[in-house]
């Protein structure tokens, strides 16, 4: 069984982030399994001091799950024209420590916006190649006016994105 781990910048309940990455869920082959990570707001603010051979159980179990999977799908929303602080506190716990290094990776953002959260996208873009991270080739998407394209049971509506997310899947098992 393939796995991807599957990250939401957002930590509403409600978020248009986490429903796509639910909806992926749904459309993901049979084998592969996308779990979504539920801890990113678990972690401690980002200190290299305590980033060592005893750092905090949930920021080894979070390299632990970037470790194993196989792959990584990144979906944000953009505050004030970047990345949530909570997410890039999470990719600052895993800097140096190696798991995003050669890691297939896809990302979205989503806005409500007609913008799509395009420049949270490029921040998180640039924050995860540094890192190492292999942005697989067709594996970025941003979503304009999202909120437009989910109905309130969380299945798409709009048949370009629904597209656009199935040749991101594709993509990124492909680099697998």
């Amino acid at each position: 069984m393939n796995k991807i781990l599957a990250i939401s910048g957002s930590l509403r309940n409600t978020s248009s982030n986490t429903t796509i990455l639910k909806y992926l869920q749904k459309i993901a082959p049979s084998d592969v399994e996308i779990e979504i990570y539920d801890e990113l707001g678990a972690l401690p603010h980002f200190n290299p001091d305590i980033d060592n051979e005893k750092s905090p159980e949930v920021v080894t179990r979070f390299r632990s799950k970037l470790k194993e999977a196989n792959g990584v799908i990144i979906c944000t929303p953009e505050y004030a024209f970047g990345v949530p602080g909570v997410l890039k506190n999470g990719l600052d716990w895993i800097v140096s420590s190696g798991e995003f290094t050669d890691k297939p990776t896809a990302t979205i953002s989503a806005s409500p916006l007609a913008t799509g959260g395009d420049k949270a996208h490029a921040s998180l873009l640039v924050t995860i190649k540094v890192m190492g991270a292999k942005v697989v080739e067709s594996g970025s998407v941003t979503v304009p006016i999202v909120l437009k394209k989910f109905d309130s049971e969380g299945v798409i509506t709009d048949e370009k994105t629904a597209k656009e997310f199935e040749v991101m899947m594709n993509s990124l098992i492909s680099a697998f």
